[in-house]
């Protein structure tokens, strides 16, 4: 699906479906430098359990025009507008990541418009190492090397290649889109606050090796929710969507049929 915001082409990934106003819908947010495609596990999933499906790219990401966002408020702005565009209520949001904090300021803006929020391998923080950051501003590859000695339990086991690789593809890329995620996370601060005031039904899926999010953060994260769920992953890192996308998306689809 592609529509426009403010003259820019957004994309979202539908499964080829569009959004019947019969269902309920699942609105799929990515994490830092990533797209719609880190969810290509879970969509059709959901799409066959009858839920409506939107992937999204934030602008400059996947196949949405760019600039990117600076800030995690801009981007709680943009997605209220992108609602309002595609008439869009009692939704189901699920973040990963960057996309958690997303939700979070989201939510804490707009939560008339939500039904339920699913937080993936995310906290109300997330700090980024300055060597991280560093390393993408200069267009470094070192960077995604970092992302994935800190972000998965064991990244030999991905025959094929370095998935985040294949996503952020060029010195650009980790530059002008990577860099710029990693510096709006590290500068978000009203996580606190928000998570404080948010009562929605919420689960919150943890790796038990996530190096990026560790097992106390996100457990302190979800006690801060009012009414909260925890699932925690065995023998998985940060990026649980694809390390194990089975078993979240069933973790998921009982707390959505709760």
């Amino acid at each position: 699906m592609i529509f426009q915001i403010e003259k820019q082409n957004i994309y979202a990934s539908d499964a080829g479906q569009g959004i019947d106003v019969k269902k309920k819908t699942m609105v799929f947010l990515h994490g830092s430098g990533l797209s719609h495609i880190v969810w290509s596990l879970t969509e059709q999933f959901f799409f066959n359990k009858n839920f409506n499906v939107l992937s999204l790219d934030l602008p400059g990401h996947g196949n949405s025009d760019g600039p990117c966002l600076d800030s995690i408020e801009k981007i709680a702005d943009w997605l209220e507008e992108v609602f309002k565009k595609l008439n869009l209520n009692d939704l189901i949001l699920v973040g990963h990541s960057q996309g958690c904090l997303e939700i979070l300021e989201y939510a804490h803006k707009y939560k008339s418009r939500l039904k339920k929020l699913i937080f993936v391998g995310g906290s109300n923080k997330m700090p980024v190492h300055p060597d991280l950051i560093e390393l993408a501003k200069n267009g470094d590859s070192d960077a995604i090397k970092l992302m994935m000695k800190w972000g998965y339990e064991g990244s030999k086991k991905f025959i094929g290649g370095n998935p985040v690789e294949k996503i952020i593809q060029s010195p650009r890329d980790i530059s002008e889109i990577l860099a710029v995620d990693l510096i709006a996370c590290n500068n978000y601060l009203n996580g606190f606050e928000a998570a404080k005031k948010i009562n929605l039904p919420s689960l919150v899926i943890l790796g038990e090796l996530d190096k990026m999010v560790n097992l106390e953060s996100g457990k302190k994260f979800s006690n801060l929710l009012e009414n909260s769920t925890t699932h925690i992953i065995n023998e998985c890192g940060h990026m649980i969507m694809i390390e194990k996308a089975f078993e979240m998306r069933e973790k998921i689809l009982k707390f959505l049929e709760s």
